[in-house]
């Protein structure tokens, strides 16, 4: 079989023009947007928006990232949309923290929560889950994740961001079911990436999280973007960007337990930029925290969003009687 390629583009800064060259070059050197999308398909773009923080906390997936991506399949005949499931708060708050919204309404990109679960079996145990129809409707998922560090998982680079597609606070309840084993949990993130298969997976790196990730970490300047359509291999080349050893990370520990191809980097083509001769060796790891949430975690979690989504229900209702009153 051939080398897994993972795509690194030296990408400065959050400019228009060079995280649309990025971008552009990515699909490039894999192949072409038309090995991955046909004219006339809906594309999920699945960003990371996991809270309503502004894009300078480097919490989300930066805004630039999404709308160029947009904006290259729309340019060729795609229909894209963006879509989440939070998990705090929703995905227009998230949007408009990131003031996301008036580019994207330009660009006639709509926005979706993610919810409307489906129940369908994955991975080898037939594990039962709530999967957003709003995702399994779209034609293509491209996932978009943001490079960050993870107080229960080390890291997370693209594997783990597809866990938002499981709709609304059933997130939490798999925390709770499946976190008293690192392994067992890592293994229901990795059959859900495999269960939706994104085609492409195109990481914002330009700049990342350390720290206390995913939310409360420090913004730091590693300036790359990063694709590809094998997760495991992106996610090794990220490992590598910021000195962590794979098997320090769960989820590629639990990939290899699971009898996945695993390779080590020398084993994977690097296109674009080359792999650099200094990486950062100061990424800063958050200290541990459990894994499995607290049944009173779950709760107060539970409740508070449905206070949230309630509050966000009735403003639209108002903002739509408003506009058929004007």
């Amino acid at each position: 079989m051939p080398n897994p390629a993972v795509t690194l583009i030296r990408c400065s800064d959050y400019s228009e023009v060079k995280i649309a060259d990025a971008i552009a070059t990515q699909f490039e050197l894999l192949g072409g947007v038309d090995k991955f999308v046909s004219s006339g398909q809906t594309v999920l773009l699945k960003p990371n928006l996991i809270t309503p923080r502004r894009r300078r906390f480097a919490t989300q997936t930066d805004p630039t990232v999404i709308i160029e991506v947009a904006r290259l399949l729309k340019d060729f005949g795609a229909k894209p949309f963006v879509g989440d499931s939070p998990a705090w708060g929703n995905v227009f708050g998230c949007v408009k923290a990131l003031k996301l919204e008036e580019p994207l309404r330009k660009l006639s990109v709509p926005v979706k929560q993610l919810d409307k679960p489906k129940w369908c079996r994955i991975g080898a145990h037939n594990t039962r889950v709530g999967i957003s129809s709003v995702a399994l409707d779209a034609d293509v998922i491209i996932n978009l994740p943001k490079f960050k560090t993870h107080q229960q998982l080390v890291a997370t680079f693209a594997v783990k961001n597809m866990f938002g597609c499981v709709s609304g606070k059933r997130k939490a309840l798999w925390h709770f079911s499946k976190g008293n084993n690192d392994s067992e949990f890592c293994e229901f993130l990795i059959d859900i990436f495999k269960f939706l298969n994104p085609a492409l997976t195109i990481v914002d790196a330009v700049t990342a999280m350390d720290g206390r990730g995913p939310i409360k970490g420090r913004a730091r300047q590693l300036g790359w973007i990063i694709g590809g359509t094998d997760p495991v291999a992106v996610e090794t080349i990220c490992c590598k960007l910021v000195d962590i050893k794979p098997d320090e990370l769960p989820i590629l520990k639990t990939a290899r337990q699971m009898g996945l191809p695993c390779p080590d980097k020398d084993s994977i083509d690097i296109l674009g930029d080359d792999f650099p001769e200094s990486i950062c060796t100061d990424f800063e790891l958050s200290e541990p925290t459990p894994l499995r949430f607290s049944l009173l975690h779950v709760c107060k979690s539970i409740f508070k969003q449905v206070i949230l989504l309630s509050k966000a229900a009735i403003k639209r209702i108002m903002l739509r009687k408003k506009r058929n009153t004007d």
